[in-house]
C-alpha cells in the first residue's frame, strides 16, 4: 500500500491548488469523496468509471481532466521551485573582484609594507623588519581560522557589545557553500571568501604596529605581542566596529561602536588608529633606539620605500574598494576618492615640505601617499570625490605635522613615524566622515535600513558618533598595548642586547645580511 494514498485503489488528487474538480460533473458530487483540509487531498469515487459513459467516451474530457491534474502537480511544486528560487546565490563577478580584493590586500603585506618600512630602517636591521613582517603574516592567518574570524564576526552573547563567540572557531560552518549578506539586501558572497578577505586585514593591522619599535626589540617578545595584541585589541575593535546583522537583521544586536553609528568603511579605527596606538606604547615602553637624536637615523634605502609605498597605493584599491563586498558603483566611489585623497596628501605633503625646507623630497612625496590612503580609509565609501580631494589635502598637511611637531613635543622614538602618520591621519579621516559624507557635501549620507532609503543626516550627529569610535579605540587599544608590553618585558625582556643592537638585528638576530658586499 502507498502510504500517500491509504484508501489503496481510489486515485488521489491533492485539493490546495483551487481546482474544483466536482464542479466538471456536478450530477455525480454525491459520488465523490472529499478528504479533510488537513489531509490535503481529493478522492473521486471509483464509481465514476462503470456510471458515468462520458468519461470512458470522451477523448475531449479525458484530456481536459489531465490538464487539471497536471496543473494540480504543477501547484504543488510551485512553492518548492519558490523557495529555490528565492535562496540568493553568490554572483560570479561579485565573487572575482573580492578574490583580486584579497589578494591585493595581500600583496600591501607582503612584500608591500615589508619594502616600504625595510627601506626606512638602517641596512643593517632591513631584514629584521621583512621578516618580522612575512612571520606576523603566518602566525596572523593561523590564528585569525582559529579562532579570530569566530570572535570578530559571530555573536558574542552577553559580551556582544565587545566581542563574539567561539561558534565558528576552527572555521566550523564556513564551507565554500557558506554564504554571507554583502551591505544590499539579499546579495551574498561566498562566507569562506569574507573570512579570508578580513584575514588580510588582520595581518596588516598586526604588522603595522613593529614600525613604532622598530631595531630594538627582540624576535620572541615581538612574537608573543602579535599573539596578544591580535587576540586582545584587534578581535575586541574589529567586532565593535563591524560586526552587525546585516541588511536582513539590522535590528539585531551590533558592536558597540557600530551600534552608536560610527561609519568605519574600512578600517580608520580598527587598522589604523588601533595600530598607532600599539606602535606608541612599543615606543614609550621599549624606550628610544641607541644614539637617537645623536647619530645619524637615516633610511638606507629611499628607493626599497618608494617601491613599497606604490605598492601600498595599488594594494589599497583592494583594501577600500574591496569594503564595499559587491562589484558596484559604490566600489567604484572608494577606488576613485583612493586615487584622489592620495594624488592630493602627497601634493600636499611635498609642497608643504618644500615651503619649510626649501626642498621637496621623495621621502616626503611617499609619506604623504600613505598619510592620504590612511585618512580616506574609513571615508572612501561615504563622500564625493572632491571631498575626498579636501580630505586628503588636509591629510599631508596634518601628517607632515604629526612626524615633526607632535613627535617632538610627545618626546617619543616611534622609528618609522606610525603614530605620526596611522594615528593623525586615522583621526582625521573618522572625524572628516562625520562631514564629507553629507549629502549637502557630496557625501552619500547613511542608507536606513528600516525605512529603506537615505536617512536625514545632521553632520552634528554623524561627527559625534565618529568620536564615539575614536575616542573607543585610543582608549582600548592605548590600555591594552601598554599592558601588554609591560606584562612581556616582565616575563622575557622586550629589548635585544645593546651590543645586538649596535651590531644590528640582521646578523645578531637572524644570522642573515639583506646585502652581501
Amino acid at each position: 500500500m502507498n502510504p500517500d494514498n491509504p484508501l489503496g485503489a481510489k486515485p488521489v488528487i491533492p485539493a490546495q491548488a483551487g481546482i474544483q474538480l466536482i464542479e466538471i460533473y456536478p450530477a455525480k458530487r454525491d459520488n465523490m469523496t472529499v478528504l479533510s483540509a488537513s489531509q490535503n487531498v481529493l478522492l473521486l469515487d471509483s464509481r465514476l468509471r462503470g456510471n458515468d459513459r462520458a468519461i470512458g467516451q470522451s477523448g475531449i474530457k479525458r484530456l481536459f481532466a489531465l490538464f487539471v491534474l497536471l496543473a494540480v502537480l504543477c501547484s504543488l511544486a510551485a512553492p518548492a521551485f519558490a523557495e529555490a528560487a528565492a535562496a540568493p546565490m553568490p554572483n560570479k563577478g561579485d565573487t572575482a573582484w573580492m578574490l583580486i580584493a584579497t589578494a591585493l590586500v595581500i600583496l600591501m603585506t607582503i612584500p608591500g609594507l615589508a619594502l616600504f618600512y625595510g627601506g626606512l630602517v638602517r641596512s643593517k636591521n632591513m631584514l629584521s623588519v621583512l621578516t618580522q613582517i612575512f612571520v606576523i603574516f603566518c602566525v596572523v592567518a593561523i590564528l585569525w581560522m582559529v579562532y579570530g574570524y569566530s570572535l570578530a564576526f559571530t555573536a558574542g552573547g552577553g559580551l556582544n557589545d565587545f566581542i563574539g563567540g567561539f561558534s565558528k572557531a576552527f572555521l566550523n560552518g564556513v564551507t565554500p557553500d557558506a554564504v554571507t549578506e554583502t551591505f544590499s539586501k539579499g546579495v551574498v558572497i561566498p562566507e569562506m571568501l569574507f573570512m579570508v578577505f578580513q584575514l588580510t586585514f588582520a595581518a596588516i593591522t598586526v604588522a603595522l604596529t613593529i614600525g613604532g619599535f622598530a631595531e630594538r626589540i627582540k624576535f620572541s617578545a615581538l612574537l608573543v605581542f602579535a599573539v596578544l595584541w591580535f587576540t586582545f585589541s584587534y578581535l575586541p575593535l574589529a567586532h565593535m566596529v563591524w560586526y552587525w546583522g546585516g541588511p536582513s537583521a539590522y535590528g539585531d544586536p551590533s558592536g558597540f561602536i557600530f551600534g552608536k553609528g560610527a561609519l568605519d568603511f574600512a578600517g580608520g579605527t580598527v587598522v589604523h588608529i588601533n595600530a598607532a596606538m600599539g606602535a606608541l606604547m612599543g615606543a614609550i615602553v621599549l624606550g628610544k633606539r641607541i644614539g637617537y637624536g645623536r647619530e645619524s637615523l637615516a633610511p638606507h634605502s629611499l628607493t626599497m620605500t618608494m617601491i613599497g609605498a606604490s605598492m601600498l597605493w595599488v594594494g589599497w584599491f583592494g583594501f577600500n574598494a574591496g569594503s564595499n563586498l559587491e562589484a558596484t558603483g559604490a566600489a567604484v566611489l572608494a577606488m576613485v576618492n583612493t586615487v584622489a585623497a592620495t594624488a592630493a596628501a602627497a601634493l600636499s605633503w611635498m609642497f608643504c615640505e618644500w615651503l619649510l625646507k626649501g626642498k621637496p623630497s621623495l621621502l616626503g612625496v611617499a609619506s604623504g601617499a600613505v598619510a592620504g590612503l590612511v585618512a580616506v580609509t574609513p571615508a572612501c565609501g561615504f563622500i564625493g570625490p572632491m571631498g575626498a580631494i579636501v580630505l586628503g589635502l588636509l591629510a599631508g598637511a596634518l601628517c607632515l605635522w604629526g612626524v615633526t611637531g607632535l613627535k617632538k613635543m610627545l618626546g617619543v622614538d616611534d622609528a618609522l613615524d606610525v603614530f605620526g602618520v596611522h594615528g593623525v591621519g586615522g583621526i582625521l579621516g573618522a572625524l572628516a566622515t562625520g562631514v564629507l559624507a553629507a549629502p549637502s557635501l557630496g557625501g552619500t549620507g547613511v542608507f536606513d535600513y528600516a525605512s529603506n532609503k537615505v536617512a536625514e543626516y545632521s553632520i552634528l550627529g554623524q561627527v559625534t558618533s565618529q568620536a564615539w569610535g575614536v575616542g573607543v579605540t585610543i582608549l582600548w587599544s592605548g590600555v591594552v598595548s601598554f599592558a601588554l608590553f609591560k606584562l612581556i618585558d616582565l616575563m622575557m625582556g622586550l629589548r635585544v642586547a645593546e651590543e645586538a643592537e649596535r651590531e644590528g638585528l640582521d646578523t645578531a638576530t637572524h644570522g642573515e645580511r639583506a646585502y652581501n658586499m
